[in-house]
């Protein structure tokens, strides 16, 4: 892919999403940021600002096409952050409570990457196109964390998707890849760190020691979108500093 490639980050306005689009933009690309509103990305750093619900078939596609028809493409890079957690025993989480989780995790991922890949296919010949996508799942997905009952299922779903969409489409060219994060020091997660005995709590769990910033996670996803990733599709890569693999040695 050229330099000047066209990418889309929905969930902007997070921590991650934000650094990412950083990261983008330095590298040469062309960077679409989606948001629920508009006004939430008007601080963020890219050449387009799209307002548009990826929850739902319609916001996702609107997406897409807004993307397309202003900077000349469909945009040859997803990376979908968008998401939200939940804390909280599996009986005391309401059922409209999980549902929320599951529109906003699993339902987002599901109907954006339905939106690309149907952008990139084009007509289903000579004119399909390759690309890379990359989305954001959870190490609760891979290793049993007390309380989090229905961010672990939608996480879950969204790692199976990536799978089974990676070997759908690879023939194609797309790549489709995600990230599975630990404690990430992001406005998310600014409630479980704002006082230093909770933050480092927090990063005693984890065997490289402390809480990983934004920047750290966006760094891996830059790189899975980039050709230094081309080999590598249908992974989910843990960026958790050792929690999901390595017991810390405590002293």
């Amino acid at each position: 892919m050229s330099p000047s490639t066209i990418a889309l980050v929905t969930g902007a306005r997070g921590g991650v999403g934000r650094e990412l689009t950083v990261l983008l933009r330095a590298a040469g690309h062309r960077v679409a940021v989606v948001g629920r509103d508009a006004a939430t990305l008007a601080d963020v750093p890219a050449d387009l600002h799209i307002a548009a619900d990826t929850t739902t078939p319609e916001g996702a596609a609107l997406a897409l096409a807004a993307c397309t028809e202003a900077l000349g493409a469909a945009p040859a890079l997803l990376a979908h952050c968008v998401g939200s957690t939940l804390i909280a025993p599996l009986h005391r989480t309401r059922p409209e409570q999980y549902r929320e989780v599951l529109r906003v995790n699993l339902d987002s991922a599901f109907f954006m990457l339905g939106a690309w890949v149907e952008a990139l296919r084009g007509k289903g010949g000579a004119d399909a196109r390759a690309g890379a996508a990359v989305f954001a799942s959870s190490v609760v997905s891979r290793i049993g964390v007390a309380n989090h009952e229905a961010i672990a299922a939608a996480k879950g779903g969204v790692e199976a998707l990536v799978r089974s969409a990676a070997a759908t489409y690879a023939a194609q060219g797309l790549r489709i890849n995600a990230v599975a994060p630990g404690m990430t020091d992001t406005p998310l997660t600014a409630g479980m760190l704002k006082l230093d005995a909770m933050r480092d709590a927090a990063g005693r769990q984890y065997p490289l020691g402390g809480v990983q910033s934004a920047a750290q996670v966006a760094d891996v996803m830059a790189w899975l979108l980039g050709p230094g990733a081309a080999r590598i599709t249908g992974q989910v890569i843990p960026v958790d500093g050792g929690f999901t693999q390595v017991r810390p040695l405590f002293k």
